[in-house]
């Protein structure tokens, strides 16, 4: 079975569909962060496909913590604890072990850190993470990486992505063993490998030339939006791809501002995903067609107008700019729900134009049109 079909391409810029046992995903895509298995913002599974969510990415980490994968399998796998019947993605935790924790020991085998809730001592390696996302039967299953800042020296990163390297092979057995075992709560799980380099050129040119040869269903650019410029990142990005397989989607991980994507798409980026909108809406700071509002301005107190006029999600429909400052200065958290739902929508909105204008043959003039508009703030 094909996996990955390409409809058309428009230079770089890609317009396909990735199968899954839980339905098919039109790229480019970007995948709405529910890190706990919940979007932080009262939004809910049923709000997800209102907004037009074709994916959901979870943590495997977090989810580890609380509630316990093992939780998780015996309430029959993420899809039916959250109810959400579309695909998800769940990252491996790596990131977060490398930046949101103490780390005391990092090995061969693994790491060892402290958890940020309560400190107690955690070990997580390759068969670990595969071992959590197996039980949580995610439909896209992250390989753990060591994740290191862009600007590493070339001999510590080079030391690092052969650790990577290794680590991959492991998570690809230890899958593959889990998936064939006849309780696994999704047969079907992928593996996605994750090309890693910091912003050295030959480093990550090799690392992705060696684990295509692993024929994975999927190739994540990770490592990335982490301390280097927009200007680096995009670098990496014309370096990296050409040697990225064709016939598999690619993954940009943790990206990032709508000028971003649009920029990630034109070099052949097929799925996104960033914190960057739903934190952001609880924030007050809000997406629009004609750039960033933030709604908690004076200039908002009286004003009858939705957030953006041209905007047909469940906030813009019902709501005014004065009604959501108003929540929002009242610390009430429908305020909140309204501004995080007005800016998932806004971005998977974004891709769905951006996928009409690759099939219409116009992304490029799509490109020009709204990079410089999108990032400027009102």
């Amino acid at each position: 079975m094909l996996v990955f079909s390409l409809l058309t391409q428009e230079k770089n810029a890609r317009l396909g569909v990735f199968q899954t046992v839980h339905g098919d995903v039109q790229t480019p895509v970007f995948m709405n962060v529910a890190t706990a298995a919940a979007i932080k913002g009262a939004v809910s599974a049923e709000d997800l496909k209102t907004i037009g969510c074709q994916v959901a990415l979870s943590n495997t980490y977090h989810l580890h913590l609380r509630p316990g994968d093992e939780v998780v399998r015996t309430m029959g796998g993420l899809h039916k604890f959250m109810n959400w019947d579309r695909p998800i993605l769940t990252d491996s935790g790596g990131f977060q072990v490398f930046s949101l924790t103490a780390i005391n020991q990092v090995c061969e085998e693994g790491v060892t850190f402290a958890s940020h809730i309560d400190g107690h001592r955690i070990f997580m390696g390759p068969e670990e993470s595969m071992t959590i996302q197996s039980n949580l039967g995610s439909t896209i299953a992250m390989a753990f990486d060591e994740c290191i800042h862009a600007r590493t020296g070339h001999k510590e990163t080079q030391e690092s992505v052969e650790r990577t390297t290794r680590w991959l092979m492991r998570c690809k057995d230890k899958l593959s063993a889990l998936s064939a075992a006849p309780n696994a709560v999704n047969p079907h799980q992928m593996l996605f490998g994750i090309n890693q380099g910091g912003i050295h050129d030959d480093i990550r040119i090799a690392h992705m030339q060696e684990i295509a040869k692993l024929d994975l269903p999927g190739y994540a650019i990770g490592g990335l939006a982490v301390g280097e410029t927009h200007e680096e990142m995009y670098h990496v990005l014309d370096m990296v791809l050409p040697h990225a397989p064709e016939d598999k989607p690619r993954y940009l991980m943790g990206v990032g501002t709508p000028a971003n994507i649009i920029e990630g798409v034109a070099r052949g980026i097929d799925f996104f995903d960033c914190v960057l909108p739903a934190r952001n809406a609880r924030h007050g700071h809000l997406f629009t067609n004609n750039g960033v509002i933030n709604i908690m301005n004076k200039k908002y107190e009286t004003d009858h107008l939705p957030i953006d006029p041209t905007c047909s999600c469940p906030a813009c429909q019902h709501h005014s700019r004065a009604y959501i400052r108003h929540l929002m200065k009242a610390g009430e958290m429908l305020g909140m729900r309204l501004a995080v739902l007005h800016n998932l929508y806004f971005y998977n909105n974004l891709m769905k134009e951006i996928r009409e204008a690759l099939a219409e043959g116009r992304f490029e003039r799509y490109r020009q049109e709204h990079v410089e508009r999108l990032a400027r703030r009102i």
